[in-house]
């Protein structure tokens, strides 16, 4: 069984990892006055978002991890149903704070979907390996 990363425990795929990257709590004058410079529904900076901060922040993933974590969001993605814009809500209890709130994403599920196809063509290499192994020996 895969482990999470950090901890001795399973491994669950959570769509908050996508959302890390873009997490300003207490950096809001850093990372937060960066990230203010993009318009996250505008294709070119939701891909550079995308690239630079969000796909960067999980290089610390292990290729079995992304490979999980990206299954785990096309299986999200398959749900017509699924309600993506709440990854974006404002959680003060839990001192989450995003660069953008769910009142700003035009189109959540297409944000997602973006991190999608853009994760596929950025972490091929990990993916194709990771497919080709039995994942009963993780």
């Amino acid at each position: 069984m895969l482990k999470d990363p950090f901890l001795d425990e399973p491994y669950i795929p959570d769509m908050n990892y996508f959302i890390g990257g873009i997490e300003i709590y207490d950096r809001e004058e850093t990372l937060g006055e960066e990230l203010w410079k993009y318009d996250p529904n505008k294709e070119s900076d939701r891909e550079e978002i995308i690239k630079k901060y969000i796909l960067a922040s999980l290089s610390y993933l292990s290729y079995r991890h992304k490979f999980l974590l990206l299954e785990k969001l096309g299986e999200l993605l398959a749900k017509e149903d699924h309600d993506f814009s709440s990854y974006f809500e404002y959680l003060e209890e839990e001192h989450i704070a995003l660069a953008w709130y769910a009142d700003k994403i035009v189109d959540a599920r297409g944000f997602f979907s973006n991190i999608y196809e853009i994760a596929k063509i950025e972490w091929k290499e990990d993916l194709i390996k990771a497919k080709s192994e039995d994942r009963s020996t993780w």
